[in-house]
């Protein structure tokens, strides 16, 4: 029974929302604010939280600086963000700051369960694992391990950017389209968003590269997507 943290103000959204999801099977712990859900995730039980559903519009701290704070205690928690409106600088700054996926509410119950679903399939081990892949400025991909360090330095990733990151390694001087990384990343084209590809290869590049602006490693083509520079 997955574990799931709903982190919302709005007490009828909440209830509504932990109703359905444990309909469909999920254990529940609910915050209706920042600060207590950062409270619960550091607590005795917070070890057993296996995603967040985090509402952005929270009173007091706000969810771009939960995010960011889940994010500095976890790589490994998949974080869904919940908006009030699509509005592009909202949800660029929640992926910026860490989320692997985004809803706009109100949000009906099958879409919010299948994007629970995807983030725990992300998160399960990759079936990739041949070998290890290593170039002459340090950067090594265990895929075995699935560790990535550089220059000896363990590089923590997040799940989804993990995957990211193996799939276009794999295919080195391979151009992929935005669309072909979220069908294989995050496994929901019919709902997908480019946005998620574009923030989770900026997060990558400043974690990867000596000059995130002028990458060596996850290359745009102009037009097309991205590829992986050959090792």
């Amino acid at each position: 029974m997955p574990h799931v943290l709903l982190i919302e103000d709005d007490a009828s959204v909440r209830d509504g929302m932990e109703l359905v999801l444990r309909r469909h099977g999920y254990d529940i712990d609910t915050a209706a604010t920042g600060e207590e859900a950062l409270a619960l995730l550091d607590g005795p039980g917070g070890g057993k939280v296996e995603l967040a559903v985090l509402d952005l519009m929270l009173p007091g701290m706000n969810g771009f600086e939960v995010c960011r704070r889940i994010r500095s205690r976890t790589t490994v928690l998949p974080i869904i963000m919940l908006t009030a409106r699509g509005d592009d600088q909202d949800v660029v700054t929640g992926l910026e700051a860490g989320a692997d996926d985004y809803v706009v509410k109100p949000v009906t119950a099958p879409v919010l369960e299948a994007r629970i679903r995807a983030a725990l399939r992300r998160a399960e081990p990759s079936g990739q694992t041949q070998g290890a892949d290593a170039d002459s400025a340090g950067l090594v991909i265990d895929r075995a391990g699935l560790t990535v360090t550089k220059y000896g330095v363990l590089i923590a990733l997040p799940p989804t950017e993990l995957r990211l990151l193996l799939e276009l390694s794999a295919a080195p001087g391979r151009v992929f389209s935005r669309e072909q990384l979220l069908d294989s990343v995050w496994d929901h084209t019919y709902l997908g968003d480019s946005r998620l590809v574009d923030a989770a290869v900026g997060r990558l590049r400043a974690k990867l590269e000596d000059i995130p602006a002028k990458p060596r490693y996850i290359q745009t083509v102009r037009g097309f997507g991205y590829r992986f520079g050959p090792l």
